[in-house]
């Protein structure tokens, strides 16, 4: 397949995921942009940008820059501050989706998220794949309401729980 076939097909596993669980998704009306879909996550509408991401061994790798051929050869960028709000990628290998918020992972080039343990049973600093897919990452933050107490006493629903297990404030 060729690059423009496998973002293609990205973008529509994506879409689809990300309906199924509720969100609203959008395209913008022109291509070229730093960000592929924009979800509308409670009252915040988030830049996505799609990826393909292929499954190598027990690692999904998800590549984190954009390439254009150019005079000079192949030209990556990464992505800026301000440019998207995060990553979704999809794998084929394992038909998944996966949601990766920018500010965890910006200025990286590449995250690898594992899909079985290490051999060495090493777990710290791990992207487990499973942390990352769109159930455990989208689904929460759907309209679940949970009481909450202001600082002046009254209740008030205030989001997930725990509070602030959300990706983004809603």
């Amino acid at each position: 397949m060729t690059t423009d076939q496998k973002g293609g097909i990205a973008e529509l596993a994506i879409t689809m995921a990300a309906t199924k669980l509720g969100v609203e998704v959008y395209r913008p009306a022109i291509e070229g942009g730093r960000y592929d879909l924009i979800f509308a996550i409670g009252s915040r509408l988030v830049r996505v940008q799609c990826k393909w991401a292929p499954l190598e061994r027990d690692v999904v790798v998800v590549r984190c820059y954009s390439s254009r051929r150019g005079r000079d050869g192949l030209l990556r960028r990464v992505y800026e501050p301000g440019e998207i709000d995060a990553y979704a990628a999809y794998c084929l290998a394992n038909d998944t989706c996966y949601f990766l918020p920018y500010e965890l992972f910006h200025r990286r080039t590449q995250v690898t998220l594992r899909t079985e343990p290490t051999r060495n049973n090493q777990s710290l600093g791990v992207n487990w794949a499973k942390d990352f897919e769109f159930e455990a990452t989208l689904a929460r933050v759907g309209a679940v309401a949970q009481l909450g107490e202001r600082r002046h006493g009254m209740a008030e629903a205030t989001g997930s729980s725990p509070v602030g297990s959300t990706l983004f404030d809603v």
